[in-house]
């Protein structure tokens, strides 16, 4: 394939700030945990279901040990007390709580040795369920064979999950192989996650278990009627992010939307909350062996994607280095990027193409996720539909993992089902006959290509030293981002960030870490 001669120097100075800015901040939230991390652990202990107000029981157990002032110790060294002083299991103590018949406190009368190993027991029982739905994902693209990249990745929004249903095997008899369910507008605001299948959504439909699990049953269907392996996508992102994070897991997702800096920036979620979360999830996500793809598509649609491109570089590396730090493969990090220029824009696609190809040299082993035009799709369904064209042309050129399908109705009507025919042949179509020209042209050393590359390279390190110098929370109060402004002690859930006890407990991280670093080693084994 072409390469780009790129500044490997810069790039090294690049990735050290970025190592410097995530470092900085871990260290600073380790010390805090959340609500939604300690909801995450319950869902992990096996509590599930609503109270008889419709309530989730993880929210039941955890606002009543915030309320009461305990949860600083965590939620499993709770749960750990019941379970020993009274024999319930989690679920249970969770199902009597909500009907005002257990009370936590009046349950510790045990050692803090012996709450440790049995939350440590049932917590290897969690990981053990979570392990056994990779191996079995492990185990069907073993037997169907692994589609070659670009994988073809359509999007299904009707707001009913059994209508997404019908959608999504559609989409995959006419060539998917990656379903993304986009979640309703606003959920990623709720910090709660509803419960049971929904037929009701605005934009797309709710992420719960139950709609995992549907969509799951409907894409193994019909992946065994193709003969191929069909992966889901969803949201792990909001306020329930780690919690979204163990459904997934729970339900064999393959693939989450999940940012580091998103959430503060496009939904003013507190930084503090954000950050913690994000680290809780993507151990979980990890440990999963889902991929993540990151949001560094949605700063062009607030910015220019001309003048702001060396944002995405740098928010791309400091969501790379949050990632290893949470214990995550490169081969997870589906980093973001989108073809968002000004189609008016003299060159834009010999831009946007060395935008992609630096991203491509940079992160060699991250599956990247190209993101298709949308900012200046205006409703000319023929002028949309050769903006996807180029769009797609700089995904196969570039060797980009995922393939978003531009719809040439963006911007009049979420996609019918012969809208995304038309997206898959197009796509398709350029794949096949563009297959092998990269390996057949090259760059022109000191071109403009190269030019624009070292000039977003530039920028982006120095705003990457402005950050480490600054520290990442000022750089988000200064708009560095996306030209979005968010406060420290801002942004919604910042009452849901929870000053650890000395004596906190959760046996998970631990335990997603030795996770990871087993399945580094079967795949080492098996190469």
């Amino acid at each position: 394939m072409a390469e780009l001669r790129l500044d490997w120097i810069k790039i090294g100075k690049a990735r050290e700030a970025a190592d410097s800015i995530a470092g900085r901040v871990t260290e600073e939230l380790s010390s805090y945990t959340t609500v939604t991390v300690e909801r995450a652990v319950c869902r992990l202990l096996g509590i599930d279901g609503v109270d008889r107000q419709g309530v989730p029981l993880a929210n039941v157990v955890v606002d009543d040990l915030l309320q009461k002032g305990l949860l600083n110790r965590g939620a499993a060294y709770w749960l750990a007390q019941g379970a020993l002083s009274s024999g319930l299991s989690p679920a249970k103590m969770a199902e009597a709580l909500a009907r005002d018949q257990f009370d936590f406190p009046a349950q510790e009368k045990n050692d803090s040795f012996a709450c440790r190993l049995w939350a440590e027991e049932k917590a290897r029982e969690a990981v053990g369920k979570i392990r056994q739905n990779r191996r079995e994902r492990q185990n069907l693209i073993g037997g169907y064979g692994e589609r070659p990249a670009p994988w073809m990745y359509a999007i299904v929004a009707t707001g009913n999950i059994y209508e997404d249903m019908v959608q999504a095997k559609a989409a995959a008899r006419q060539g998917a192989d990656v379903i993304a369910v986009i979640r309703t507008t606003g959920q990623s605001l709720l910090d709660y996650v509803p419960y049971g299948a929904t037929t009701e959504g605005f934009g797309g439909t709710m992420a719960t278990q139950e709609n995992f699990r549907l969509m799951r049953e409907a894409l193994d269907e019909t992946g065994r009627e193709l003969g191929r392996y069909i992966r889901l996508c969803n949201y792990c992102s909001g306020l329930c992010m780690p919690e979204i994070a163990v459904m997934g897991a729970l339900e064999r997702l393959d693939v989450m939307l999940n940012d580091a800096l998103y959430g503060i920036l496009f939904r003013d979620i507190n930084m503090r909350r954000t950050l913690v979360d994000q680290s809780f999830s993507r151990m979980i996500n990890g440990a999963a062996g889902i991929i993540i793809n990151t949001g560094e598509d949605n700063y062009l649609t607030t910015a220019d994607a001309f003048e702001e491109a060396h944002t995405v570089l740098a928010s791309q590396l400091i969501n790379e280095e949050f990632a290893l730090r949470a214990g995550m493969s490169k081969k997870q990090m589906g980093l973001g990027h989108a073809f968002e220029m000004d189609p008016e824009l003299p060159d834009s696609f010999l831009y946007e193409l060395a935008q992609a190809q630096m991203a491509r040299q940079i992160f060699p082993e991250a599956p990247l996720k190209y993101m298709p035009p949308t900012k200046y799709m205006t409703g000319d369904i023929f002028q949309g539909h050769v903006q996807d064209a180029l769009f797609n042309m700089a995904a196969v050129l570039t060797g980009q993992q995922f393939l978003l399908l531009g719809m040439m109705t963006e911007a009049i009507h979420t996609p019918h089902m012969s809208d995304r025919a038309h997206a898959l042949d197009n796509a398709r179509y350029i794949a096949r006959a563009m297959g092998g020209l990269a390996d057949e042209i090259s760059f022109r050393e000191g071109g403009r290509m190269e030019a624009r590359a070292d000039a977003v390279l530039e920028k982006a390190l120095d705003l990457l030293e402005t950050i480490r110098r600054d520290g990442l929370f000022n750089a988000l109060e200064g708009g560095r981002f996306g030209g979005i402004k968010r406060r420290r002690e801002g942004g919604k859930g910042l009452s849901g960030v929870i000053l650890k006890d000395d004596r906190y407990e959760n046996p998970f991280p631990q335990l997603f870490f030795a996770e990871q670093e087993a399945m580094a080693k079967e795949e080492k084994d098996e190469n």
